[in-house]
């Protein structure tokens, strides 16, 4: 049940973070969507661990995940952004 949470807590947070990041250079379609949601909620994980926001163990919420994408997606205009431009 753990993973279907994941998948859906993703898709939501890379939903709201697309509304939140403007930009012309960011992935569409459900599968990338998710996938976005899916690696900010990572990222926050990840970061929130680091600081000791998070226990060991203990995962990003909705926020986090949303906080994630939006980083993500930033990342992912700044990449996008370099080669396009080559």
């Amino acid at each position: 049940m753990g993973i279907i949470w994941t998948i859906i807590i993703g898709f939501i947070a890379g939903i709201i973070a697309k509304f939140i990041t403007p930009g012309s250079n960011e992935p569409s379609g459900f599968v990338l969507t998710t996938i976005l949601g899916i690696i900010g909620a990572f990222v926050a994980t990840y970061l929130g661990q680091s600081l000791g926001w998070y226990a060991p163990g203990q995962g990003a919420g909705l926020v986090g995940a949303i906080v994630g994408a939006v980083i993500v997606l930033l990342v992912w205009a700044m990449i996008s952004g370099r080669r396009s431009s080559v």
